[in-house]
């Protein structure tokens, strides 16, 4: 259904405020969801195994945060196809995020900027959502931490998020990449790395004992990083053992985009002009890591061939999330099959 429409909905839903756009799209997925219509009408997904972190996705084609930020639309977007579905990102306690306009699109380069800024509904409200989902697939759950807390005391909150997701994840996604909350990119640094990791292992084991299961942690990592930073994040991620890194969240360069309608709204970019930087991110990780640590490669994938420039980088997994809004649910399909 959602396949076959969208090229004819594209054009009135590129004609509204792109925010509005976003959640008129999740609505119709949530529906489709409740009602199971999605299952029936949709093409079954496309069967490419693949055993990564211990975990089995059915194919290698996943949804990246930020899409549904509230865990709503599980069973919707699962009927896209995707070989697992990454919500979030999700804080503590509710916030509004940042002031509105904060989406921007780019058409002319494929491209989004958002300046959301975490915006959700706490962590209470979505773990019960995610419970409320029949998805049996793959579930990422993707933690960060509330605008006004300190970040020197940022650590609780990613400790109250992971206990709190923790028996209902596949497994965790440590978002430290976001460029809308003030300070977050300083997790990244080498001391602050150490200590947060450091403090996320030592909770994981207690909630491995507690709940009987493993649930691997996923560093999520911005584009805009030196040799010398993806040294140490790498050697920090090994270090704690650390199961997976996604690479890469939004980029602050606008040096792809220059003159376009848009293009000096603060905010990260996304689609095809992060393409390119997130795929020298994954060559250099994966330089690093070889297959000791899985990579999820995401950032500018609009095509199949995309998606296996990702995988040949060094990706073993990847995802969608711009492509998504201007490929549409067919761009699942063809990257399944392209990585098939």
């Amino acid at each position: 259904m959602f396949s076959s429409l969208y090229p004819l909905a594209r054009g009135p839903l590129f004609r509204m405020d792109p925010e509005d756009a976003h959640h008129l799209t999740l609505s119709m997925l949530r529906a489709s969801g409740r009602t199971g219509l999605a299952s029936l009408v949709m093409p079954r997904p496309v069967d490419a195994p693949r055993t990564v972190m211990g975990l089995a996705f059915r194919n290698p084609v996943g949804l990246a945060a930020g899409l549904d930020k509230e865990g709503s639309c599980i069973d919707g977007l699962a009927s896209l196809g995707f070989g697992f579905i990454e919500v979030g990102t999700v804080t503590p306690r509710a916030q509004p995020g940042n002031p509105k306009p904060r989406m921007f699109r780019l058409p002319d380069a494929h491209a989004l900027i958002n300046r959301l800024g975490f915006n959700n509904g706490g962590v209470e409200q979505f773990v019960a959502n995610v419970q409320a989902a029949n998805y049996k697939g793959i579930l990422g759950l993707n933690i960060g931490k509330n605008a006004d807390t300190p970040i020197e005391r940022a650590a609780d909150d990613y400790l109250f998020c992971l206990e709190r997701v923790y028996p209902f994840a596949s497994y965790v996604t440590i978002n430290i990449s976001s460029p809308n909350t003030k300070n977050l990119r300083q997790l990244q640094g080498a001391g602050e790395l150490d200590a947060l990791l450091a403090a996320l292992k030592d909770k994981q084991q207690r909630l491995d004992d507690l709940h009987a299961k493993h649930v691997p942690l996923v560093l999520k990592i911005a584009p805009d990083l030196d040799d010398a930073q993806i040294d140490d994040i790498a050697a920090t991620v090994l270090r704690h053992g650390i199961e997976g890194v996604i690479a890469t969240n939004t980029t602050l360069s606008r040096a792809a985009v220059v003159g376009l309608p848009h293009a000096e709204e603060s905010g990260g970019l996304s689609g095809r002009p992060v393409f390119d930087a997130s795929n020298e991110i994954i060559r250099k990780l994966y330089q690093r890591f070889g297959r000791d640590v899985p990579i999820i490669g995401v950032g500018g994938i609009l095509s199949g061939g995309d998606a296996q420039q990702k995988i040949a980088a060094g990706a073993a997994l990847v995802q969608l999330y711009t492509g998504l809004i201007y490929r549409g649910p067919a761009l699942v399909r063809e990257c399944a099959r392209a990585l098939a």
